[in-house]
């Protein structure tokens, strides 16, 4: 029985976090340095929007993660992507100018998520504080009513969370195959020897969401555990 329960606790683990450790190993591996390729991809991203007549939108180099914020029309690129001449450069950079262009473009995808973000955002405020206060309120108060009303506002910061996840999917699917992928082929920014490689590392940006996703849904069921 011991060690059934081991086996399932290390299955379980490598479920929740084996699409993190994958996504990270293959950007890693596609960062090797490539100097035979024409431009980083802070430059490359710069291209793609001036291609596409968004000019207005602007490419910076950030530590806080690649991703494109549709409020301040900002591209952000970690500094290996920004700066670097790499194959996973490239593909991030497609990626997140994907994004750019379906904000443009008002796709449904697009705009779903974002209501639904804006959406969640004042109760995802209000669940974390619930989070940690929740405690300290059933020790003061010990009301049963009050526990039910925060206990029913964190199953909603826990299911808003997973909803932004589920919706974003078919978004990041469509950014890195729908849109990145075709760019990247027929602009011939890559050699064709290069495109499986490509299509690793745009298939981990897309599934960055799942990896986050499944963290999601463990931090739940540790919170009601407890």
């Amino acid at each position: 029985m011991a060690v059934l329960i081991i086996l399932g606790g290390i299955l379980l683990l490598a479920l929740i976090f084996g699409p993190q450790l994958w996504v990270q190993h293959v950007l890693h591996v596609a960062q090797a340095e490539r100097t035979d390729l024409p431009g980083t991809g802070g430059e490359l991203a710069r291209h793609l929007l001036d291609e596409a007549d968004l000019r207005h939108v602007q490419v910076e180099e950030s530590k806080a993660g690649d991703h494109y914020d549709p409020g301040a029309g900002i591209i952000r690129l970690t500094p290996p992507h920004f700066a670097g001449r790499s194959i996973a450069a490239v593909a991030v950079a497609a990626h997140e100018v994907s994004h750019a262009v379906q904000h443009a473009r008002g796709e449904p995808g697009f705009r779903r998520r974002m209501a639904l973000i804006q959406a969640i955002a004042p109760l995802d405020r209000i669940g974390q504080v619930m989070l940690i206060s929740m405690p300290l309120v059933f020790v003061a108060v010990r009301s049963p009513s009050l526990i039910a009303v925060q206990l029913a506002l964190v199953v909603v910061l826990f299911a808003g969370r997973l909803a932004v996840h589920a919706v974003t999917l078919p978004v990041e699917l469509d950014a890195s195959f729908g849109k990145a992928l075709p760019v990247l082929q027929q602009g011939g920014y890559l050699a064709p020897a290069d495109l499986p490689q490509a299509r690793r590392v745009l298939r981990a940006a897309a599934l960055t969401y799942v990896a986050a996703g499944l963290i999601t849904l463990i931090n739940a069921a540790r919170w009601f555990r407890l």
